[in-house]
């Protein structure tokens, strides 16, 4: 890939590993200003989408399907970019190019085979994680959605892709009332890839109003949780304890580990009662929504989990929202994460006095994720755990009437 802009975020030093994933060799991908191919949206310095630059309606059909727009002020811009593509205004503002000098063995091409049809792309440049991996729109001439792949390139993203095709399957034969998942189309390998192709859910309707929305989302929440039936325990001798602690020991000799360990130690000293149901496993608002006419949206499933303590997903939808959007400061959003865990959990009526202790086991399992994914290895900045979310947990246990505090 020649070209390359200056480096103002991680996400352009990811495109051209990205574009040599979709268009391999002899496509030989490149970085130009103006002409054809795909367009940068908003600049190869900043890269957060590609487009195909040869066909306003599949271009602002892309900015219009694209499912990382959060907010109402967001969800106005893209509809001001989209407008702006299929006017033709775009296809001048944004003059940086991805050029592809060839399509045959290219995903592109093996995507129109596996549909029966041409497709065209437009290909989500996503931040720095570990889970990182290639998410495409796929599209008509005309801008009519095809569905959406996505291609697991490591062993990380192999397992979550091949994870949520199994997940989507099982869902397609559970009663969630009110709640739209995507059908699989495809699922398969491509090359030593992992390849996922999903219906296009319809993100381009009318949205329910703000209130409403997150009444519906908390609805949507528990209906997951309780998808799969729930089963009232004490948390000791549980199968969840039993596989939370096993995670917990893969981690290996790290320092966080040990401290991983205390906690769960002292929740099992206190031997909460839990109700074990489902949850999404990373419901964070990017990946749902709530649209007027009463049905709620819900995909990325590849964390989907059973057995686990119901309302996981209103914690970690509260924890992501006031990190990545209020901008919270990360250890005072999982202190108060802890603080008003009887509120957020109010929806799923766990067994009364334990919310709290089910915001410490869910702060484990998102801390076992991190260091089990390597995310902050891969620059994901919530991956140290040990500089925000063990603080928070240990504090909380010290300060909590009969835990006896954590040994750190």
């Amino acid at each position: 890939m020649t070209a390359t802009p200056r480096v103002d975020d991680a996400r352009a030093a990811y495109l051209p590993e990205l574009a040599a994933v979709v268009w391999p060799e002899p496509a030989g991908p490149t970085l130009r200003r103006g002409g054809a191919g795909y367009a940068v949206v908003p600049s190869a310095a900043r890269p957060r989408l590609l487009v195909p630059a040869g066909s306003r309606r599949a271009a602002a059909s892309a900015v219009r399907h694209s499912t990382e727009a959060v907010g109402t002020k967001a969800r106005l811009r893209r509809s001001l970019l989209a407008t702006a593509f299929r006017t033709g205004v775009g296809r001048i503002a944004f003059r940086d190019r991805l050029l592809v000098g060839a399509t045959e063995g290219t995903l592109e091409e093996h995507l129109s085979e596996v549909l029966g049809r041409p497709a065209l792309l437009s290909v989500h440049i996503g931040p720095a994680r570990a889970n990182r991996k290639p998410v495409i729109q796929l599209l008509d001439d005309r801008g009519r959605p095809l569905g959406y792949a996505k291609l697991g390139v490591d062993r990380l993203t192999r397992g979550l892709v091949d994870a949520e095709a199994e997940v989507l399957r099982r869902l397609a034969a559970v009663d969630l009332p009110g709640i739209v998942v995507a059908e699989v189309l495809h699922h398969g390998g491509w090359g030593e890839h992992a390849l996922l192709v999903q219906s296009a859910l319809p993100v381009e309707l009318p949205r329910a109003a703000p209130s409403v929305a997150a009444e519906r989302e908390r609805a949507a929440m528990v209906a997951v949780s309780r998808c799969l039936g729930v089963d009232r325990r004490p948390f000791a001798g549980s199968g969840y304890a039993e596989r939370l602690a096993a995670e917990v020991q893969a981690l290996g000799d790290r320092p966080e580990t040990g401290r991983l360990h205390a906690v769960l130690a002292t929740v099992l000293g206190l031997d909460p009662t839990v109700d074990l149901g489902a949850w999404h496993g990373d419901w964070n608002g990017g990946n749902s929504a709530a649209l007027a006419d009463g049905r709620v949206l819900i995909w990325d499933w590849e964390r989907f989990a059973a057995g686990v303590p119901v309302g996981y997903d209103a914690l970690h939808r509260r924890l992501q929202t006031a990190i990545t959007k209020a901008g919270v400061e990360p250890t005072t959003a999982a202190r108060e994460l802890l603080a008003g865990a009887a509120v957020t959990l109010a929806p799923f009526a766990p067994p009364a006095g334990t919310e709290d202790l089910v915001a410490v086991l869910y702060l484990v399992e998102l801390a076992a994720r991190y260091l089990r994914d390597r995310q902050a290895e891969a620059g994901a900045r919530l991956g140290h755990v040990a500089a925000w979310l063990l603080p928070a947990v240990e504090d909380h246990l010290a300060a909590r009437p009969g835990a006896g505090g954590v040994a750190k």
